[in-house]
């Protein structure tokens, strides 16, 4: 009899072990959560990265970068962030320019498609997106199918990058010529769509300012790249009303797409008013309204930039850094806390001022738990920047270098937020303080979501039981 239970219990185990939450896969005994897919594809990534950099012919100009340099590089690549220790324009040759690209490329959307792919070819129960693990589960959006959305995102990507390349295209034939501007513009559009900020210019964009048609293409880019790809796929249904279920936005959306509006058109106004004088002093006004708008779009989380930031005002500079603190919205490409994390958390607080014990937008009511990651995940971002910045400031003074500290400050958010915008110090940190920012770039693309993954997986396995309560005193 012992037996006989011990052999049913053993086999219910094994049954059970098949049967596991949160989009879990199992290959042979193991099971492979999507986190730790995402994790190891972009790990893997990087190492190709840096393999490349180094061995492949007829990347440079001068000399090839050293194994810091070229690590960084792929990094600051794979993870979109647009951080540089070298001139892209001047030290790579279209070849080397070329490789950086398809990193871009492949590090701001491919691992999201790989993913969901990898997850689905291992039978389990992929998520709509592999982001949606920081913001979302697969019922927010349920009218959209994961296939149809990895073939979406696909054809999405390409026919956006390639109608911004040549609007980008004939906009700088004038300026470069009909064969000077062909990759410039495809360099560009790939670039800002992936929210990357990699440019073959020396100076960025600040060649540009001049130019306001060629700041709202590329911040239109930027923008779309941020928004997520289950937000556009779902716009593009209520506005083509192809099924019965398309025709009322999500919350997720609408709440996504109001935010980025407001994200956008205050520190818009804002940026007149701070640099009005500064650093847009002697421009027209049309070119003031440009440049003051693609300083609103590109720190969520472009990299881009049309102005100097070291010579911009320390209220511009730190409005710049909530901004990319905030970043982009989840399942896009960009990096950041998210949208929704900041506008649910300020919603919360509006909430609890109001005395009321939920949360609500456009009529539907947010559950806790999402408040609550929400939450968890604002501090350990915020707690992952201060320890950055504390741990940057220590290295530089020992090794001598001691530029200010909100420019150290611009710097760490920048590198984990993956948003590129720098004040001048990058090519200047020492090789202790170059791998301090190669951490920060990956823990900051990967760790948030392997955190929320986490949260959702323990949240799925805890059972319906809790401890004793018992308060304390705040405030």
């Amino acid at each position: 009899m012992n037996r006989r239970v011990s052999k049913r219990a053993g086999k219910y185990l094994s049954t059970r072990r098949q049967d596991l939450p949160s989009g879990r896969s199992v290959v042979g005994r193991r099971s492979i959560s999507p986190a730790e897919l995402f994790l190891s594809s972009f790990l893997a990534l990087i190492v190709l990265g840096t393999v490349a950099l180094k061995t492949l012919p007829s990347l440079y100009r001068t000399e090839p970068l050293n194994w810091t340099d070229a690590i960084f590089t792929a990094t600051s690549a794979v993870c979109v962030t647009g951080l540089i220790v070298v001139d892209t324009a001047t030290y790579f040759t279209f070849a080397g320019q070329l490789v950086l690209l398809i990193l871009i490329q492949l590090g701001g959307l491919g691992m999201l498609v790989l993913t969901s792919v990898i997850i689905t070819a291992l039978g389990g129960r992929p998520s709509i997106h592999t982001e949606s693990m920081a913001a979302t589960s697969r019922s927010v959006i349920p009218h959209i199918p994961a296939r149809t959305l990895i073939a979406d995102i696909v054809l999405f990507t390409l026919a956006i990058e390639a109608a911004g390349a040549i609007v980008l295209y004939a906009l700088w034939v004038p300026r470069l010529g009909w064969q000077g501007a062909i990759w410039p513009s495809i360099f560009h559009s790939i670039s800002a769509f992936c929210n990357a900020g990699f440019s073959t210019h020396t100076d960025s964009l600040i060649g540009y300012q001049d130019s306001p048609v060629s700041l709202y293409v590329i911040s239109l880019l930027v923008i779309l790249g941020g928004l997520g790809f289950v937000v556009i796929e779902e716009v593009l249904r209520f506005a083509a009303k192809r099924r019965r279920l398309a025709r009322r936005l999500s919350v997720h959306s609408k709440l996504v797409l109001v935010s980025t509006a407001v994200l956008v058109l205050v520190p818009w106004a804002m940026f007149l008013l701070f640099e009005w004088s500064g650093v847009l002093d002697g421009m027209p006004l049309s070119e003031k309204i440009a440049n003051a708008w693609f300083m609103s779009v590109t720190p969520r989380t472009a990299g881009f930039n049309t102005i100097d930031y070291a010579d911009a005002s320390d209220s511009s500079n730190f409005l710049t850094i909530i901004l990319m603190m905030i970043g982009g919205s989840p399942g896009s490409t960009a990096g950041g806390m998210k949208t929704t994390t900041f506008v649910l958390l300020a919603m919360q607080a509006w909430s609890r001022l109001r005395s009321n014990e939920t949360v609500t937008f456009a009529g539907r009511s947010i559950p806790e738990e999402t408040i609550q990651r929400a939450s968890g995940l604002f501090v350990i971002t915020t707690g992952s920047v201060v320890t950055g910045v504390l741990l940057l400031a220590s290295v530089g003074d020992l090794a001598g270098h001691h530029p200010s500290f909100i420019s150290r400050m611009f710097e760490v958010v920048s590198a984990f937020n993956t948003v590129g915008l720098s004040m001048g110090i990058t090519p200047t940190l020492s090789s202790w303080s170059r791998w301090l920012m190669i951490l920060l770039m990956f823990i900051g693309r990967t760790g948030p979501l392997a955190v929320a993954a986490a949260l959702i997986i323990r949240l799925s396995r805890r059972g319906k039981y809790r401890l004793a309560y018992e308060d304390v005193i705040v405030g």
